[in-house]
């Protein structure tokens, strides 16, 4: 089934009747109490429907909703669910670009015009319509399996939401909203081959593209990047949310809307040097992204631009500074 057929036609209109439209004088929100009152927030999301695919066979349609400021926002259909629950790299998908107007609708062009769906938004569900079929699609809120998981007997807790934790454990610790740990800091502690535990926030910041939109990363030992960025709705490239930068694309793009936490749950093994200081073997990594296996057992034949060069012995734990407002809370490791 092609996926355009979920959208059936040329224009897919959101109805917003009970929303009035705020003007967006903010390029970026850091809370969701004060995004929530941006209709381009409110909408922004991921969706599940059903569809028949025209056979009699009924199929899961996933939906993200990418908000791109000012009324303008992007459309991503995936048939057989969404990324990493019913969709996998490669299956079918479909991009759409729409705009939302003075009255509430938002409008998607398709290259091939054969009439119009109307599509209307309200109680955490958004209803397609044409003629005389209509194909709902509800809202979700998707959470990572190992949020909030607590650190093991024996783990080095890092960051648990204290001040005293992010001045003690880090150099430039600063604490942000009460309890959540501000961007660009690094360990005291280092770490050779270890399991580690972390949870970040993204930015809502629509306005902004590419690698200004919520950018950051997670350096293990301070030399292989694991790239953070609001890259939801996207491919998943290696310089996206679960990349390894220029080393690795993520099995599949797990990012999760802006403002919503996520997880990374990191397996490290260093890479190992002989008493001269040559590399004799490389690291590898396994790392879960909100639950999901998007590395497994990778092999990392060198470090990554951005901070401390490969080299033998452990080093830290460094999450990148770059000028983006993101945020983490319940960092800890399990040294092996």
């Amino acid at each position: 089934m092609k996926t355009k057929t979920l959208f059936m036609t040329v224009i897919l209109l959101i109805a917003l009747p009970s929303i009035a439209l705020q003007a967006q004088d903010k390029k970026e929100w850091i809370s969701p109490e004060a995004a929530a009152k941006v209709v381009d927030f409110q909408l922004q999301g991921e969706y599940l429907g059903k569809k028949d695919d025209g056979t009699g066979t009924e199929l899961t349609v996933g939906l993200q909703l990418i908000a791109l400021g000012g009324g303008n926002f992007r459309a991503v259909a995936y048939v057989g669910g969404l990324p990493g629950a019913g969709w996998s790299r490669g299956d079918e998908s479909d991009t759409l670009d729409g705009k939302l107007n003075d009255q509430g609708q938002l409008t998607f062009t398709l290259d091939e015009g054969k009439g119009e769906v109307i599509a209307t938004f309200k109680a955490g569900k958004l209803t397609i319509t044409t003629g005389d079929e209509s194909t709902e699609m509800k809202k979700v809120a998707r959470k990572s399996p190992t949020m909030g998981k607590a650190a093991p007997k024996g783990a080095v807790v890092l960051f648990d939401g204290t001040k005293e934790a992010a001045k003690n454990n880090f150099q430039r610790g600063q604490i942000v909203m009460e309890n959540l740990l501000r961007h660009d800091v690094e360990t005291n502690a280092k770490f050779g081959d270890h399991q580690l535990h972390l949870e970040f926030r993204l930015p809502f910041m629509p306005y902004a593209r590419g690698q200004g939109r919520g950018n950051s990363g997670m350096y293990v030992q301070g030399r292989y990047e694991c790239q953070i960025l609001d890259s939801f709705g996207l491919d998943g490239a290696n310089n996206e949310c679960g990349g390894i930068y220029k080393i690795a694309k993520p099995n599949v793009n797990m990012c999760l809307p802006p403002l919503v936490w996520q997880t990374y749950d990191v397996d490290f093994t260093a890479a190992r040097y002989d008493d001269a200081g040559k590399k004799i073997k490389n690291a590898r990594v396994t790392i879960l992204h909100n639950g999901v296996k998007i590395h497994d057992d990778l092999e990392l034949p060198n470090g990554t631009p951005g901070k401390h060069p490969e080299g033998p012995g452990p080093d830290i734990l460094y999450l990148q500074g770059h000028g983006n407002p993101v945020v983490f809370r319940n960092i800890w490791v399990v040294n092996k």
